[in-house]
């Protein structure tokens, strides 16, 4: 059976990261240069992924997401979290507990502000949300490009791109040309890499600073 891929584009920068599901239990992280179409492949997760509510941020330094994972439920991370990243990898920088899966993720306003649907949670003690300005907002899901394909979108080029049967493709001149092939791989879960779980650097206090409030989503 194909996995499955969905992909979330950086706003700003030539990259994106690719979610693949596949098997149903198994998620792998893998990062895309899409000006080069070269990948590098990160974390493996066992448990739930909720991809419709994970963002990166327009650079593409970071990732945001909500995650369910069953072994987890007694624990302070309560079972489901929201949490940020350095992909391809999920080192949580900052950690939300949410105990639930009603709302939950986010999406990056700017470099470093994030707007989350998970209402004013505290974020877990050992994950503070440092180097971060929070808001929190109302869910809304993005619309596919093609909406007959798994996932589609546009690369930093403008062409179009769309995955299909666990392969990753990109349209030109009428033409579909596959990219890459995800299926086949197996779980092979690694610790993350030093530079993936260094802290992100304090923001610099900014005159007239204030606590973010609920804003409104722009679409």
């Amino acid at each position: 059976m194909a996995c499955r891929l969905r992909v979330i584009l950086a706003r700003d920068r030539p990259l994106a990261l690719i979610l693949r599901r596949g098997p149903s239990a198994w998620y792998h992280l893998i990062l895309w240069d899409t000006a080069r179409d070269m990948f590098e492949h990160g974390a493996w997760f066992k448990g739930r992924i909720y991809e419709e509510r994970c963002d990166l941020s327009p650079d593409g330094d970071l990732f945001l997401y909500f995650a369910l994972q069953g072994s987890r439920w007694g624990t302070s991370y309560k079972g489901a979290w929201t949490a940020v990243s350095r992909p391809p990898w999920l080192h949580a920088l900052a950690l939300w507990p949410q105990g639930h899966t009603w709302g939950g993720g986010g999406r990056f306003l700017d470099r470093r502000r994030i707007g989350l649907f998970i209402g004013d949670l505290p974020a877990h003690p050992d994950h503070p949300a440092v180097g971060l300005e929070v808001a929190f907002e109302s869910l809304a899901e993005p619309a596919d490009e093609l909406p007959d394909e798994e996932w589609s979108g546009r690369d930093h080029g403008r062409h179009l791109v769309f995955t299909r049967d666990g392969k990753l493709f990109r349209r030109r001149h009428g033409r579909d040309q596959e990219l890459a092939d995800f299926n086949g791989l197996r779980p092979d879960p690694q610790p993350a890499p030093a530079w993936a779980t260094k802290p992100l650097p304090a923001l610099k206090p900014r005159r007239g600073r204030r606590r973010a409030r609920r804003t409104p989503h722009p679409r």
